[in-house]
């Protein structure tokens, strides 16, 4: 697996973290990866083989773009051969206003909306070998969409706030930081991104114990507890387990069998 992270324009980087490239090569057989909670949402694009999705019971394909909004467990999907992936990560609180839909706890979203227009212009690229130009293309989009939307001051002052303490800081002290009173940050968050402050800041702290696992599986549990404000090792364990459906020591012993990461960033993308 191929995966490269990009840094957005700076006239995008209140709205987006970033935007990626992955290339997955499964062979003929279907196998499967699987999404790991994290605090961000996903605008997914993709060209090759189809992605599915189980869905009661049966495989549901999923049509390009989708997107995947805030997890509250691990999601898997299903493919073969070779599968190309560009993504957008944005802040959550952010996504629904830059594509102009509204905001809900899916954490898989199907929908219409003009970006779908870019698939044939991508696929195209892609299929000629020039990602470069494909990711150019999609960055020149949200570029055009950025200048029609006024992103709220207050919101992006809270999601710094929730970034920089990685998920720890109460409610209160967030609406502090972001110069709002908590009922009126709460109203604004719950609008702009489906959930609570409380709910987002719980997964952005979920993140930082999984990244930290995945880049180093012998971390002191008791430690990190602390460090991100955890009661203790067995509190962290219960959240872990509640969002990976897995222990931290399972999930550490996972990582150290075959982490596909290349960077220093964690790659929510984790072969099942």
């Amino acid at each position: 697996m191929q995966h490269k992270e990009f840094e957005p324009p700076e006239e995008l980087r209140d709205i987006i973290k970033c935007f990626w490239y992955n290339i997955r090569e499964s062979g003929l057989s279907q196998s499967s990866f699987e999404v790991q909670p994290d605090g961000y949402a996903e605008i997914i694009f993709y060209f090759g083989s189809a992605i599915s999705i189980a869905n009661n019971g049966s495989l549901q394909p999923l049509p390009s773009p989708f997107m995947m909004g805030l997890l509250n467990q691990p999601a898997v999907f299903y493919t073969e051969n070779r599968l190309e992936i560009i993504g957008i990560r944005c802040f959550p609180w952010t996504v629904f206003d830059l594509l102009g839909l509204e905001a809900g706890k899916d954490g898989l979203r199907i929908f219409e909306h003009p970006i779908a227009r870019l698939q044939p212009t991508l696929n195209k690229l892609i299929q000629a070998g020039k990602a470069d130009e494909a990711l150019a293309q999609v960055k020149q989009y949200f570029l055009d969409a950025r200048s029609g939307i006024a992103p709220s001051n207050m919101l992006f002052k809270a999601g710094i706030a929730m970034r920089e303490a990685n998920g720890t800081l109460p409610v209160s002290q967030v609406a502090a930081a972001a110069h709002a009173t908590v009922r009126t940050l709460e109203r604004n968050f719950k609008q702009s991104s489906g959930h609570t402050v409380k709910d987002v800041s719980a997964l952005i702290r979920f993140e930082q114990v999984r990244n930290q696992l995945w880049l180093d599986p012998d971390t002191n549990l008791a430690g990190l507890a602390h460090e991100l404000g955890y009661t203790d090792q067995s509190h962290l364990s219960r959240e872990f387990k509640r969002y990976s459906g897995t222990t931290p020591g399972a999930f550490a012993r996972k990582a150290r069998k075959g982490k596909q990461a290349v960077s220093t960033d964690f790659v929510a993308f984790v072969q099942s």
